[in-house]
């Protein structure tokens, strides 16, 4: 009898596949996502994200088998970030007062995106039926508020580096560019010598390292030009076509300035966390509290919905304390009103 079109017709196709283990698994969804033209960052945060939920196999003695990935365990492994996990353990540069257990719920959902983006590989490729993460929502996260820099923080930090040494001035120069950019610092520590065009003041950012894969071009201040050009003439002589450079040359790692940072903030005598990207934060208010347009700032960070921008920008205490006083509607009302008035005893 002939099989009728269209029905399945059971093959050892699948079974073969399965014997493959979770590493090799990933192994090909690596190079389907590289082959997709996926951004090099991309690629490494699916690695690291990859690695970091192995580790918790190991650690409960699961085998890396695709058999074995279930929703019970992936909720498991949701509850041990939450609530077992010690937040940058093993970080030689981070205090011992900020290892505390338990990740953010925005570090967890990063974690579990990756999960789902290789989970939903597996069920295309015919390797699973059941993708284990599709009943499982993210993580809450609390709306906190961004905290910016003040202006005097600013003046302290931008005080802390020794400009007369190569390694200290390039700091100089990139907390300068940061914080009149808005640039992300994967971003500034990708910036080529070719991308800045010094007659007409704009730095191009590529779309190759651009987070949302657009280029797109930013204006930057006379001084920030300036400072980028003394900078590049020191460099030469490493003949590097990147502008932010460690003292033999190679490219500046965004963990070694994070490092850094952390020493400018100390010697400022801050008690406020300083990372790269509380500049873009700072930029980025600092730019709306002087009248610049939404808009316009939306171009700037790179953002394609106008709502990003709201979430990365919140005014500082103080403008916002001044705003209230100029319209207040209690000036409306009652500012006519008052007059001196004596207390009868």
């Amino acid at each position: 009898m002939d099989k009728r079109i269209g029905k399945r017709v059971k093959t050892n196709r699948i079974s073969v596949v399965q014997n493959l283990s979770l590493d090799a698994y990933f192994e090909q969804f690596m190079y389907a996502k590289t082959a997709e033209g996926r951004a090099k960052r991309t690629l490494e945060q699916y690695r690291m994200n990859y690695e970091f939920f192995v580790k918790y196999l190991d650690l409960r003695g699961v085998e890396r088998q695709v058999q074995q990935m279930t929703t019970e365990l992936i909720r498991g492994y949701i509850v041990w970030m939450l609530h077992e996990k010690v937040r940058f353990e093993g970080h030689q540069y981070v205090p011992e007062s900020e290892k505390r257990v338990g990740l953010s719920p925005v570090t967890i959902n990063t974690r579990l995106k990756t999960l789902r983006v290789f989970f939903r590989f597996l069920m295309g490729e015919n390797v699973i039926e059941n993708d284990p993460t599709e009943s499982i929502k993210n993580v809450t996260e609390d709306e906190e508020e961004i905290r910016i820099l003040t202006v005097e923080q600013l003046r302290k930090l931008l005080d802390a580096p020794n400009q007369r040494t190569y390694s200290q001035f390039r700091d100089y120069v990139l907390m300068n560019m940061l914080l009149d950019t808005f640039v992300r610092i994967n971003e500034a520590l990708s910036l080529k010598v070719s991308d800045i065009d010094f007659e007409l003041g704009l730095i191009n950012i590529r779309g190759e390292v651009a987070k949302s894969r657009k280029s797109r071009m930013i204006p930057m201040q006379k001084r920030t030009a300036n400072l980028l050009h003394e900078l590049i003439e020191e460099s030469k002589e490493f003949d590097s076509e990147f502008v932010f450079l460690a003292n033999y040359g190679e490219c500046l790692e965004a963990s070694h300035f994070r490092h850094r940072l952390k020493e400018y903030s100390s010697r400022a005598g801050l008690s406020v966390r300083v990372h790269p990207h509380l500049f873009r934060h700072t930029g980025a208010t600092m730019f709306l509290e002087a009248g610049g347009d939404l808009r316009h700032l939306q171009m700037i960070l790179g953002h394609r919905d106008l709502r990003m921008v709201m979430r990365y920008t919140h005014l500082s205490k103080n403008s916002l304390k001044k705003q209230h006083e100029q319209y207040s509607p209690l000036n409306e009302v009652v500012g006519k009103l008052q007059r001196e008035r004596k207390i009868m005893r």
